[in-house]
């Protein structure tokens, strides 16, 4: 089926409240149309919370239309996307399997204004829109649409192994996601945390050691070296305190996004062979590898739910602005 579908979407605007904005998209031979019963509240959405776009990139819905051209979703299907909404299948990136690198892809924030998770509805090229696996509730999915693929793609891309010491620093949304898919792979999993509260979430996550260290601290403990250090905390980050954390040959991924210099004194890198490691959210193949993964091991993000409408969007932003989520915000579509 083809044609156009018209929905209500929720873009940014001067105020903290999104505005409802009615829009109507023509439906492509390898589109899908996804009516929105879900979608998860992102840092990256704060980004963008005043710009004239539809806001949300962790969306899970039914797929109510599909174009002629498409293979592997049907009408009826729980389905969900990410913050790529479309790659070319063509370049070097695409054809390797990073194709979240593709220099053509369409992205969250930088095309197709009219798209989000923000909304009643969404039209998608199927070939970024996921099947959810009936294991995982679709409250729970939206999340790792952006969330746990963020920490998917370090923990399984970049060879991590099952006996490296793995460590995680900063419990929140996505620190409480990389310990749980950690631990299920068998890593011995450290975790860094400002809180003494988060000890026992923690170790009920899955972590086999907590430990305190504040900013502008160094830390003061005795611990054995970390093999693959992933920051989901705090965007700026002490490297100071870090490094001397860290084993010889050794990688940091700082999966926190911020816009302003980070200071490092490189000799302390090159001295322990240590490497810093850029990584963004996962690609189409990775996100399938991730979904049936969480449903084989039943991992779940612990969230908060709110009504998917401007109220529910603006007290969940502002949630999130304070830090208060725990430990991620999911919008519900009301009946």
């Amino acid at each position: 089926m083809s044609g156009q579908v018209t929905f209500d979407v929720y873009r940014g605007a001067e105020g903290e409240t999104p505005v409802r904005k009615t829009v109507t998209r023509e439906l492509r031979p390898n589109d899908v149309f996804l009516e929105m019963t879900h979608s998860g509240v992102c840092g990256t959405d704060l980004h963008f919370r005043h710009a004239d776009i539809t806001l949300g990139h962790e969306g899970v819905g039914i797929v109510k239309q599909v174009g002629p051209a498409v293979k592997d979703l049907k009408v009826g299907d729980v389905a969900g996307f990410g913050y790529i909404r479309q790659v070319c299948g063509n370049c070097m990136e695409c054809l390797t399997g990073w194709d979240q690198y593709c220099s053509q892809a369409v992205a969250y924030g930088n095309a197709d204004f009219d798209t989000g998770s923000f909304s009643h509805g969404a039209v998608l090229d199927a070939r970024c829109v996921f099947k959810i696996p009936d294991e995982i509730d679709p409250a729970d999915a939206a999340p790792l649409m952006c969330g746990g693929a963020t920490v998917w793609t370090v923990l399984d891309q970049y060879g991590i192994k099952s006996t490296d010491r793995v460590g995680i620093m900063g419990i929140g949304g996505l620190g409480h996601i990389a310990i749980k898919m950690a631990a299920a792979m068998g890593c011995h999993v450290v975790v860094f945390s400002s809180s003494e509260s988060k000890r026992q979430e923690a170790l009920d996550f899955g972590a086999q050691e907590f430990h305190i260290l504040r900013r502008g601290e160094k830390f003061e403990g005795k611990m054995e070296p970390i093999k693959h250090l992933l920051l989901c905390g705090n965007a700026q980050i002490d490297y100071d305190a870090v490094i001397p954390l860290m084993a010889p040959n050794s990688a940091i991924y700082p999966l926190a996004v911020d816009f302003n210099p980070s200071k490092i004194i490189l000799f302390n890198l090159v001295m322990k062979g240590i490497r810093i490691q850029g990584s963004v959210v996962v690609s189409t193949t990775e996100m399938r590898k991730m979904l049936k993964f969480c449903a084989l091991h039943k991992i779940t993000p612990q969230i908060e739910k709110f009504p998917l409408n401007e109220t529910g969007m603006t007290d969940a932003m502002a949630r999130l602005v304070e830090g208060n989520v725990r430990y991620r915000a999911v919008l519900v579509a009301q009946n």
